[in-house]
């Protein structure tokens, strides 16, 4: 669409907002006292305002039933991981049975690298993209060791052309080829943390399942951000955090996708605890495991029930809103700040936006290399109530999410962005 630089403008994209209503859904933050222009979604998701009645009905519940809570009363806790599972079906394009809420997001990762990581002498090599997250890095290093291999023969780094700041997916699907008998696994992100960049999760375990290996994915900053097909796309495995754009709180529960036709794999090498065991059977005590159908087989201990309280509270409002109108508001909501970034940026080459100018190949982050002006321009900005993201050496990552930031808030920021660039930059 024709974007214009004018508060008019982005008032109006807000009166024809269908998703605007639920901007009033969440706390926003201050900054000196005034509510704070909140870019940082990509990091922690503000609070829903109904979070707070979840979590009462459930230290209502434990006040009142104590451990009968387990088996009585609404949501009985014993079955209270199924209530999240409509809803991330929804958002991981998923079944029901392939996703459950559990753990964090880097235990999660070396739960499934167990089950998926099977080194032999000759397939062993993974693909992985060069700068990924540091918890995935480390993850990926110690399983490797844990298999008595070297990680630097054994991790397959991509890197972007040079010159380039993202990878190119038929750079990706090349060295799967390359690799071909000798690569076990390909774990990337979905959306790489750094350069905002989409991965084509589709084309890539199209291409690793050709050579024989198997596709997992790091979801943390894709999950509730981009429109996932996971069970279409035939991926093996995937993991994410729901405190980004699923709004859940800092540090909550993760969860995890495994493909329905790991669903009745009992010989599959896991490691087990006694909630992915047949929930039939639990309380018997009794020795020899025995994986529930599904990602639930894969889990460890009974549910957090407060965390997935605060889940829920969010997962509730996605269901209401839907994801697939979520992406397509992100899409303007992120095209309309990229028109007004280079619109005071002009020719100046003062910034230059790294992420993908494709939409297909972002979801709702912009990262910005500025090249002049550096962190004082970003403290700037921060000192009248923009709330973003500082990555050294220079880079600003920037997430106007759909479901609670508005146009006014792109156009407002762009505003303190302009003024802050004559002052420092």
């Amino acid at each position: 669409m024709n974007y214009e630089f004018s508060e008019s403008f982005a008032r109006e994209l807000d009166a024809q907002d269908p998703l605007a209503h639920f901007r009033n859904r969440f706390h926003f933050p201050k900054v000196n006292g005034k509510e704070a222009i909140y870019f940082c979604g990509n990091s922690l998701g503000l609070q829903p305002k109904s979070a707070k009645d979840y979590l009462a009905k459930e230290l209502s519940n434990w006040a009142d039933l104590a451990v009968d809570g387990h088996f009585h009363g609404e949501d009985a806790w014993y079955h209270i991981r199924k209530k999240s599972k409509p809803a991330l079906a929804e958002i991981l394009g998923a079944q029901e049975h392939e996703v459950v809420a559990m753990n964090n997001l880097s235990v999660n990762l070396h739960l499934l690298m167990v089950s998926f990581y099977r080194p032999t002498k000759e397939r062993y090599k993974i693909i992985v993209e060069a700068g990924a997250f540091p918890s995935d890095q480390y993850m990926l290093e110690t399983q490797v060791k844990f298999h008595g291999l070297d990680p630097a023969t054994t991790l397959v780094e991509l890197k972007p052309r040079p010159g380039e700041h993202t990878l190119r997916t038929e750079d990706i699907i090349s060295e799967i080829k390359k690799q071909g008998n000798s690569l076990a696994m390909v774990n990337m992100a979905g959306i790489q943390y750094y350069t905002g960049q989409l991965f084509d999760i589709q084309a890539i375990t199209k291409a690793a399942h050709e050579v024989g290996a198997v596709a997992g994915f790091d979801l943390a900053h894709a999950a509730g951000n981009a429109v996932l097909k996971l069970h279409d796309w035939d991926v093996d495995f995937a993991t994410w955090c729901s405190y980004k754009y699923m709004n859940s709180g800092p540090g909550n529960v993760s969860g995890i996708f495994v493909h329905e036709r790991y669903a009745e794999r009992p010989d599959l090498p896991r490691f087990a605890g006694w909630w992915g065991h047949d929930e039939g059977e639990r309380f018997k005590m009794e020795k020899g495991f025995v994986p529930m159908y599904g990602a639930d087989g894969w889990q460890l201990a009974n549910s957090n029930v407060l965390a997935l309280a605060a889940h829920q509270a969010s997962l509730d409002i996605f269901q209401e809103a839907g994801i697939e109108n979520l992406r397509k508001k992100s899409e303007k909501l992120t095209g309309y700040l990229e028109y007004l970034i280079e619109e005071i940026s002009g020719k100046s080459g003062v910034l230059e936006i790294i992420t993908p100018k494709n939409p297909a190949e972002r979801g709702c982050q912009l990262s910005l290399l500025i090249h002049r002006g550096g962190k004082a321009v970003f403290d700037e900005f921060y000192k009248h109530g923009v709330v973003g993201d500082w990555r050294n050496p220079n880079v600003i990552r920037l997430a106007p999410t759909p479901l609670y930031n508005s146009y006014l808030d792109v156009f407002l920021f762009a505003k303190i962005l302009e003024q802050s660039l004559d002052k420092f930059a």
